[in-house]
């Protein structure tokens, strides 16, 4: 089976191009120049980019050879003619390198079926929920669990190596740690798997020793945090030596993450123990140079006598440091409390028009296996801290995309973003300032209605924040930096007024007046306003809290819910779905916007979309396949958002068919610590 590359669409693997949407599933396409690249080449001809699709393959020699045979280092290579399988699909790029220490071969290969699902991607991955990942590190509860059994049953079954199971259980979790793992087999008394190529990732102690100006000391408390919840997560893999490999120890520039280039088995005859790890820390801060709190070298000395036994108290420690070196900075993960509605999970917006923060609708990954299942437990899991730092933005991209369904001859949806980025470089690295509005309408109503109501409150909108908000030059720290709920509401009404004098100007009644609903959204760096009226849409999906939906509908189910009726009998309504309030039918007093705010405290993307998109439930469905991918730079998204709205027009198309995704990057503000 062949995955296109462009709209995922799985096609047989005789098909030369997709016959979804046509792309050639014959070669790569550079990323540089976009020429055809044959899946054998690396390079592209045209411009010299790396276009091939690279792994790093490991390669273990589970039996030893008898002294008296003699077995030539590339043994592997010759007998399957510079290929490392059967099929000849992994082509070896320079001959194997004798086998280290501990009798391994490491090297890259280039991947001459790139569009081909692996048998473990085909067979084990998509078994492997994140229910599983989300387990307590505690092999016994790991084991007794039954779908976590089917699938290592099924790895088994495979001949799939002991050594790539942490990495299928731990993907999701360790997202950024831990190297993706694309394929794993064995053949000839050889364990053999591929990763995620990390071997051009800079060391992190030459990142450490030779940045300009030096890290601040959060920075680097950071990674021995991080450290220090790997090597929890590890222990019941066996693979604590992973982070006692100094070469292993590498960092994401993009991001100033710490990662792992793979994982190490712990040696056979010695598990690693807390205070390995301790003195791996003190060779690290000697050969750093660094100076360092007296609190540090406390922490070192307590695990070296044994004062601390658990990674759970050595992280503890750490961020009792981190709160120390910055007292004044206020916790994030100190938000109100989110009222919700136990009965259908919806969260009930307050009285007022004005939320603190955002009370979502919350589409979790699955608890984990041996966990409680209440509401409290759910929110501890998500909000256990790391270390508190204020957070800045450093990438944000957006996207917008309509289309006009499957069923309609005209489109009555609209969209607009308005942008004002400024960029900062400097050694310490890329800072940018955002103040970007999107607005999102979805018309109704009489021959062209829809169309000109939804245009029409999209560029009231526009204009308003253009003159009241964007235009004015960046404030300074500490200044009102979004509009209050007053300026926010007050927008909304002056869209709904546009629409609604034209209503009366024409004498429309009934179903000929014009309306549309409106989902809007603000950002000024990382502070970020939402205002709605109508059932148009946000969602909000971060790797914490998995996808939630931001807006509540403003319709009759949900006004029924919000007076206490069973939400079944609230939807066996006949009139359920209707719209409880839109903008330009009626007058100012009848439209009552819902505004919140939250902060882009961690990489998060934001869904702006109509009900063509939202309805049946289509993204509580597929969030996991068609909205999380997203939130990676690696993922196109442009392509991601076009993917969203075939899926729509697949599963739905009933219906015209819009969304505005953002995606935002953020990282630790370090420059008041320096």
């Amino acid at each position: 089976m062949l995955v296109c590359p462009r709209c995922q669409f799985e096609n047989p693997t005789a098909n030369k191009f997709c016959q979804k949407c046509g792309t050639s599933l014959t070669y790569n396409t550079c990323p540089d120049c976009d020429s055809p690249v044959l899946f054998e080449q690396m390079h592209c001809q045209e411009c010299g980019a790396i276009a091939g699709v690279m792994w790093w393959a490991i390669i273990v020699t589970n039996q030893p050879a008898p002294v008296d045979i003699h077995v030539p280092d590339n043994s592997l290579a010759t007998v399957l003619h510079g290929y490392l399988d059967l099929q000849q699909r992994y082509q070896l790029l320079e001959p194997l390198p004798p086998p280290n220490e501990l009798g391994e071969q490491q090297t890259k290969v280039l991947d001459c079926q790139p569009f081909q699902l692996s048998l473990l991607e085909t067979l084990v991955l998509p078994q492997q929920t994140s229910e599983e990942m989300e387990f307590d590190f505690d092999r016994s509860a790991v084991e007794e669990d039954a779908e976590i059994k089917g699938w290592s049953e099924s790895m088994d079954a495979m001949a799939v190596p002991a050594i790539a199971k942490p990495y299928v259980a731990l993907r999701n979790q360790f997202y950024h740690a831990l190297p993706a793992i694309h394929n794993a087999w064995q053949w000839n008394e050889r364990s053999i798997f591929l990763v995620e190529d990390r071997s051009e990732f800079p060391f992190l102690m030459d990142f450490w020793c030779t940045e300009q100006p030096p890290l601040p000391l959060l920075q680097v408390l950071q990674w021995l945090y991080n450290m220090a919840e790997l090597w929890e997560a590890l222990a019941p893999w066996d693979c604590q030596q992973s982070l006692l490999v100094i070469s292993n120890l590498r960092i994401d520039t993009d991001e100033e993450t710490l990662c792992l280039q793979r994982l190490y088995p712990n040696p056979p005859d010695r598990t690693p123990t807390l205070q390995d790890l301790g003195c791996m820390w003190q060779a690290m801060f000697a050969e750093s140079q660094k100076i360092h709190l007296k609190s540090i070298s406390q922490i070192l000395t307590d695990i070296d006598n044994k004062t601390l036994v658990s990674a759970e108290a050595v992280r503890s420690r750490i961020e009792a440091i981190a709160q120390a070196l910055q007292p004044d900075l206020p916790n994030p993960n100190e938000e109100a409390p989110t009222e919700m509605n136990p009965d259908n999970g919806l969260s009930q917006p307050n009285n007022s028009q004005e939320s603190d923060s955002a009370t979502p609708t919350r589409i979790e990954p699955p608890s984990n296996a041996a966990g409680s299942t209440s509401e409290d437990s759910q929110f501890d899991n998500d909000e256990i801290p790391t270390i508190v730092l204020p957070m800045q933005l450093f990438n944000l991209e957006e996207i917008g995309r309509t289309d006009v369904g499957r069923q309609r001859d005209h489109n009555e949806d609209y969209f607009g973003i308005e942008t004002q980025v400024t960029k900062v470089e400097s050694p310490s690295g890329k800072t940018i300032h955002a103040r970007n509005l999107y607005i999102l309408c979805d018309g109704m109503g009489g021959h062209a209605g829809g169309e000109v109501a939804s245009a029409l409150a999209v560029d009231t909108v526009r204009k308003f924040f253009k003159e009241k908000w964007q235009e004015t030059p960046f404030p300074n720290t500490g200044a009102n930096r979004l509009p209050d709920v007053a300026t926010l509401s007050q927008a909304v009404l002056l869209a709904n007024q546009a629409i609604y004098d034209v209503n009366q100007q024409n004498a429309r009644s009934g179903s000929g007046r014009m309306g549309t609903t409106l989902v809007m959204l603000l950002i000024y760096d990382t502070e970020v306003a939402v205002a709605h009226v109508g059932d148009s849409r946000l969602y909000r999906y971060t790797r914490k809290r998995g996808m939630e939906q931001i807006t509540v509908d403003h319709e009759v189910g949900q006004r029924e819910i919000q007076r206490g009726v069973d939400p079944e009998v609230a939807y066996a309504r006949p009139d359920a779905y209707q719209l409880t309030q839109a903008l330009g039918p009626r007058d100012e007093h009848f439209v009552k916007p819902d505004v919140q705010f939250f902060e882009l405290n961690e990489d998060m993307l934001l869904l702006l979309c109509s009900d063509g998109l939202s309805d049946n439930d289509l993204l509580e469905k597929h969030w996991e396949s068609h909205v999380q991918p997203l939130l990676s730079s690696q993922t196109n998204l442009d392509k991601g958002v076009s993917q969203l709205i075939e899926l729509a027009n697949r599963y739905n198309g009933h219906d015209n068919v819009t969304a505005i995704a953002i995606r935002a990057k953020v990282r630790p503000s370090l420059d008041h610590l320096r």
